[in-house]
């Protein structure tokens, strides 16, 4: 049984795969507590690994984005492989401090102020900025590298930021742009 706080299906509305159809599956807690947290981790109804699966097979979207909360400390490479097993893409967005499963498809490393990295793997880093130095992020194994203002509220810093470091790029939460969950 997992703690599920919602599955839901809309647009990926940050980094790499922004506007792409996704099925979220958000797990409810988490071992870090940013005060920017978009998810109320009190929240959520325990589910078995069938009925996620039942919940997002209710969707006609390939890609199916894991996370929370922390997802890397409800997923395992079961439910990987279940997902895979009824053709779907499976991505997962974690802060990085705790070990993913394997047979992952994609993962979004977020990190938080905090907490330390324990993945090798990660397809993209997407850094929620709060005016910190970049310079700790330089050296991580990763292709695609996103700068996301921190709620909206800082988006002329975090744009000069991207100007002055331009492997990065800027990613904004498009899905509260255009008011979709």
């Amino acid at each position: 049984m997992r703690k599920i706080n919602e599955i839901f299906y809309s647009l990926q509305g940050e980094g790499y795969h922004t506007g792409t159809p996704a099925v979220f599956v958000r797990f409810s807690g988490c071992n870090l507590r940013c005060s920017f947290c978009d998810t109320r981790h009190e929240e959520g109804v325990m589910m078995s690994d069938e009925e996620i699966l039942q919940a997002v097979c209710r969707y006609p979207a390939t890609l199916v984005i894991l996370t929370g909360g922390e997802p890397s400390l409800f997923v395992d490479d079961t439910l990987v492989e279940m997902l895979h097993q009824v053709g779907k893409w499976v991505a997962m967005e974690t802060n990085g401090t705790h070990k993913v499963p394997d047979n992952l498809d994609w993962i979004t490393c977020s990190p938080k102020e905090g907490g330390e990295l324990h993945i090798q793997r990660m397809d993209e880093l997407k850094v929620v900025y709060q005016g910190q130095s970049l310079e700790p992020y330089e050296s991580l194994p990763v292709r695609h590298r996103f700068l996301q203002p921190c709620s909206g509220a800082n988006i002329a810093e975090t744009v000069a930021c991207v100007k002055s470091h331009p492997r990065w790029r800027l990613s904004l939460q498009a899905h509260k742009l255009i008011d979709i969950p």
